[in-house]
């Protein structure tokens, strides 16, 4: 179940100085979704604001509106493999130019093959588990090819 504790701690980051992110209850653009709105900063933030109605800062989690499930042909053989896809969203509005806003997103889907939840469910929590450490372990490399353009 998504439900994040607040405050949530950012990843350490240079330019920011002990990030962290105090979260409240929104509501998600779509039933299947649960969303949270940054209201309060935390460490050094020079220059970063919280959440409001016209600089989002968000995270949404949202899951397909119909699971999808395995399908047999007569002979019993599987038809296709249909994937369920779970997608976290974070939203930042940000300058473009000193008169000018937009809003950047980051966003994190997974594919999911119908019958692997039941099937193979430790596979399933291996691939997200090595998701997060390659994330964890290179963020700062991610960070800085995001603003540089080199990878």
């Amino acid at each position: 179940m998504f439900q994040p504790t607040s405050p949530v701690t950012g990843a350490a980051v240079t330019g920011l100085t002990s990030p962290t992110y105090t979260i409240a209850a929104d509501i998600a653009p779509s039933s299947y979704g649960k969303q949270y709105a940054v209201t309060v900063l935390g460490g050094t933030q020079t220059g970063v604001l919280s959440h409001s109605a016209d600089l989002p800062f968000t995270a949404t989690f949202s899951r397909p509106a119909k699971m999808a499930v395995l399908s047999f042909n007569t002979n019993g053989s599987v038809k296709a493999v249909p994937k369920n896809s779970f997608v976290l969203l974070t939203r930042k509005g940000m300058n473009v130019t000193a008169t000018k806003t937009d809003v950047g997103d980051c966003r994190l889907t997974v594919n999911i093959p119908a019958g692997a939840v039941a099937t193979d469910p430790n596979s399933v929590r291996a691939m997200l588990s090595a998701h997060k450490g390659v994330l964890d372990a290179q963020w700062q490399g991610i960070v800085d090819t995001v603003l540089s353009g080199i990878i």
